[in-house]
């Protein structure tokens, strides 16, 4: 399959399906507290929202941390046996919920249903003295949802029933943005179907695609497609596994997660020197490449505004498409099964996803397989 990239041809006009971009990412956790902790303290996210016991629910507690755009949700079971306690013990912590911005829920949902989505949850309301949100679920990959939340009518810091947490002194910032993309693992022979989903259902066009001769290593490959809404704003590659010589990360993914689900989320910054180096000192552990990666880099990438030295001490990852370059660098997995790690991303007009650090990258995550005896 040749490498493929397809600008968005103007389907913004036509879109049955406008997203606003991405609304909120929830994780189901083992332990919600020490989650948000950990997401304030390494990756600088501020609490602003809790809902519990506290709150008047009574089989979970939820923990709403942001940094700029960017919103995780953090849930955790109060009790065994319901729906998030059984998610945690087949995947461990891990995304449940990809959240889209929207402005009618009910007609986010409706379209997408008679085009062929499984209704996960119909169409409810929430409601407070801060007004009201809109929201419809519909199932994607694995046992992940997209919910769609309408709050133009919501003055509130999240949604109703949540109270609002006025003071963070915990947080410690750095400079994270937005939500850039969400990729996702399916299993064998899985993507093109996913494609389809995204295509058919939610109106979605592809915006790139790989092949297993651009991910690939000595060892082991994957396939990959990028999926994109008609505004640019939302975009999900989708990634399944290809034939190598041994287990490739994401079959380590499938095996550990027990199925489908979100491999990473790619976190958008303006300065990507400084916001990494904050990482670093809040304890956030990044992929390393070999320095011999940027002993020819300005000869692959061409003229760049960064220092290569000052690249290499931190060590980003560069690459450059037709209409700019884009720096980039990938957390070590942040749970204790090797499933969910997190990118940082800054574009410098590049659009692309970095297919010219994918040998360097993915012998990168191959060492840490190795060290795992999962290779």
């Amino acid at each position: 399959m040749a490498t493929a990239t397809e600008h968005l041809h103007g389907i913004e006009a036509k879109d049955f399906l406008p997203l606003n971009g991405t609304d909120y990412v929830e994780f189901y956790v083992g332990n919600a507290r020490q989650a948000a902790y950990f997401y304030r303290a390494a990756f600088g996210m501020r609490l602003v929202a809790y809902a519990g016991p506290e709150t008047g629910l009574r089989d979970r507690a939820s923990y709403v941390v942001q940094q700029d755009k960017i919103r995780l949700v953090l849930t955790t079971p109060l009790r065994p046996g319901n729906a998030i306690a059984d998610h945690i013990a087949k995947h461990g912590d891990g995304v449940k919920d990809i959240a889209l911005w929207v402005d009618d829920a009910v007609s986010a949902w409706r379209e997408t249903t008679r085009r062929g989505a499984r209704s996960v949850r119909e169409p409810w309301v929430l409601k407070d003295e801060q007004g009201t949100v809109r929201m419809s679920t519909i199932a994607t990959y694995g046992d992940t949802v997209h919910t769609f939340v309408e709050r133009q009518d919501y003055r509130g810091t999240f949604l109703p029933g949540f109270q609002q947490v006025q003071e963070d002194h915990v947080s410690r910032p750095v400079g994270l943005k937005y939500v850039d993309h969400v990729v996702g693992n399916v299993g064998w022979h899985e993507m093109n179907a996913f494609v389809d989903f995204y295509r058919d259902v939610m109106g979605f066009e592809m915006f790139q695609s790989f092949d297993d001769k651009d991910i690939s290593t000595e060892y082991s490959a994957l396939m990959s497609k990028v999926m994109a809404n008609g505004n640019g704003r939302v975009k999900f590659p989708i990634n399944e596994p290809a034939e190598g010589r041994k287990k490739s990360q994401i079959e380590e993914y499938l095996e550990f997660y027990n199925g489908p689900g979100v491999q990473h989320l790619a976190l958008a910054t303006d300065d990507i020197l400084t916001t990494v180096s904050k990482l670093r000192e809040q304890g956030v552990e990044f992929l390393r490449v070999p320095d011999t990666y940027y002993s020819e880099l300005e000869d692959r990438v061409g003229k760049i505004d960064e220092s290569v030295e000052d690249l290499k001490k931190l060590n980003l990852l560069v690459d450059r498409d037709e209409e700019g370059y884009l720096l980039q660098i990938f957390t070590r997995p942040v749970e204790d099964r090797p499933t969910v790690f997190f990118e940082i991303i800054q574009r410098k007009g590049g659009r692309s996803f970095g297919k010219g650090n994918f040998k360097a990258l993915f012998e990168a995550i191959e060492r840490e397989q190795r060290l795992r005896g999962n290779l």
